[in-house]
């Protein structure tokens, strides 16, 4: 069903640039411009089982996307940038903004040669838990169980579940399966339950989610260029929908003050952890106001507008499925001729 979702999903965007949509929605849509969302940058991986392969690109799609987007003679800018022209009248180009969620090691190793290349602004937005070895990157430990094993138990609800899976497809579905369980659970009950299982299977969660992540020292590297902004996603880059509102302030909080000890520079901008609907409430966009961030981002699809249509922290982002090939795909969404007209992004107007 998923597959066939993806291909006419892909049909429809497809037509919609051999028809002349794309371009006729840009002219007349009014928008400022958009915000692609990117996760990890690295080259191709050779395994069959890659759950997680939505949420990355190559080095090479990246340099094709970056050629592509000035050939389409956007305004590559940043995040200040993208706050400034959503409040003002229409310019006469158009805007993307490139962010960067989790700050993993692949960004400085495989990501920053290719942006620096080109010389664009882009964002990262950190969660500052990882880069002091403690975060939990659990979908790589629930990636790796489920690699590695035919014969899969846990406790779910507190009770034994116990699956079987020998091919590639009963694979995927379990992996869905639980991160879509383990999603929906409050911090320490998503904790207690990664760790439980990663246990049972000899995998080092600790060290998988290290490993994945780049230290302050990288980062410290990365905030020394003035075309790269630091952003905060949290502490723990947990769904804010799961926590009691004390706790989500906290953590918005937290995120914004480790970031800004590190970096001695103020830190404006936040990602919601994860970002879909399912994953904060309208009490979020508040907090982050509360919290002094000019701007919060989602995973919403959707452009961003002019004259302050569109809240600053509720802002769309167009999440970059690393399955798509097709740059003519890019330019539909990037046109907003997708999407649906927007209804109103929690939090309201500005």
């Amino acid at each position: 069903m998923e597959s066939d979702n993806r291909w006419l999903e892909r049909l429809r965007l497809e037509a919609a640039w051999f028809t002349g949509q794309a371009w006729l929605h840009g002219r007349k849509a009014g928008g400022a411009g958009a915000i692609l969302r990117f996760q990890r940058v690295r080259p191709r991986q050779s395994g069959r089982f890659q759950p997680l392969i939505a949420g990355e690109i190559t080095p090479k799609f990246l340099d094709r996307v970056l050629r592509a987007l000035k050939r389409w003679k956007f305004d590559i800018v940043g995040m200040d940038e993208v706050c400034r022209r959503a409040v003002t009248l229409p310019e006469r180009r158009r805007f993307v903004a490139l962010t960067f969620d989790g700050a993993t090691r692949d960004l400085i190793d495989f990501a920053y040669p290719v942006l620096s290349r080109h010389g664009v602004p882009f964002t990262i937005y950190v969660p500052t838990a990882f880069p002091d070895g403690v975060g939990e990157a659990w979908w790589l430990g629930l990636e790796k169980v489920i690699a590695s094993e035919s014969r899969i138990s846990l406790m779910m609800d507190d009770k034994e579940q116990r699956f079987v899976v020998t091919g590639h497809a009963e694979k995927q579905q379990l992996f869905d399966f639980i991160e879509a369980w383990l999603r929906k659970l409050p911090p320490q009950a998503l904790s207690a339950a990664i760790n439980d299982l990663c246990k049972r299977y000899r995998v080092d969660l600790a060290s998988l989610s290290r490993e994945a992540s780049m230290n302050w020292s990288d980062l410290a590297r990365l905030a020394a260029d003035p075309l790269v902004t630091i952003g905060s996603a949290t502490v723990n880059y947990a769904a804010l929908a799961n926590m009691k509102d004390t706790v989500a302030a906290r953590e918005m909080a937290m995120g914004k003050a480790v970031a800004e000890s590190a970096f001695h520079r103020e830190i404006r901008h936040l990602a919601f952890p994860f970002g879909d609907r399912d994953s904060f409430r309208r009490t979020h966009v508040v907090m982050a106001e509360e919290a002094g961030f000019a701007s919060a981002v989602s995973t919403i699809p959707g452009i961003v507008d002019v004259e302050g249509r569109t809240n600053l922290r509720a802002l769309p982002r167009i999440s970059w499925d690393g399955r798509r090939r097709s740059l003519r795909m890019m330019r539909v969404l990037l046109s907003g001729a997708a999407f649906a007209p927007v209804k109103p992004t929690p939090g309201g107007h500005n």
